[in-house]
């Protein structure tokens, strides 16, 4: 544990952001995985689970982190098995 004010607050800041963005990052994966079952089972509410896990992939990029081009690259396969 650092001594310096300054370098305590940090590590409760870095605590912090890395507890959001594990979350975040979670809640892209399951949506990706919920939605890749969705399309190969062909189900009614693929498209809607299809949005919603490109719109966690953009969230992610935006706040990077995922780079945005493996956040397009997803969506690409995503959408393509959903045609």
């Amino acid at each position: 544990m650092p001594n310096i004010k300054s370098a305590i607050k940090r590590v409760k800041q870095s605590a912090t952001a890395h507890e959001q963005n594990s979350q975040t990052k979670h809640a892209m994966r399951s949506a990706v995985r919920k939605a890749e079952a969705a399309l190969d089972a062909k189900t009614e509410d693929a498209t809607v689970l299809l949005k919603d896990a490109i719109k966690k992939m953009d969230t992610a990029a935006r706040k990077g982190l995922i780079h945005k081009n493996t956040a397009s690259r997803q969506k690409a396969r995503l959408t393509k098995k959903a045609l």
